[in-house]
């Protein structure tokens, strides 16, 4: 367990950007992977973006270049910076911690370690 904690969910109109945090209060292995997914009601959890500790990055073929993920150091790790935003995007948004792959899955059965989310609005 890693008490992985996001933040800088919010309510945005279209177009608006928003930057999502993740936090945790330890030090994670040297070697690992980490994940923004994402789950509107009444539909699966969709990953977006990954990043492993050698800074690889991965993202789904679906944001179009609109979403960033990028971190810090091994303490706190994670951000998604996400742009010209869209009513489609409303979802609850989770962080999530796995092994280390050389090229991270976007998917959620690769992770073990899970945020609570928080919550993106985009609305007029």
């Amino acid at each position: 367990e890693y008490g992985l904690v996001e933040s800088g969910g919010g309510s945005v109109q279209p177009g608006g950007s928003l930057r999502l945090s993740c936090i945790t209060s330890v030090y994670f292995p040297r070697n690992y992977c980490m994940a923004w997914f994402r789950q509107a009601p009444g539909k699966e959890r969709e990953g977006l973006a990954a990043i492993n500790s050698k800074y690889d990055r991965r993202y789904a073929g679906s944001l179009k270049g609109r979403f960033t993920i990028s971190k810090d150091n091994n303490r706190n790790p994670l951000y998604l910076q996400m742009v010209d935003l869209q009513p489609d995007d409303s979802a609850t948004y989770y962080c999530a911690h796995g092994p280390y792959e050389r090229t991270c899955g976007l998917t959620p059965a690769e992770y073990n370690n899970w945020g609570q989310g928080t919550e993106v609005t985009v609305s007029s």
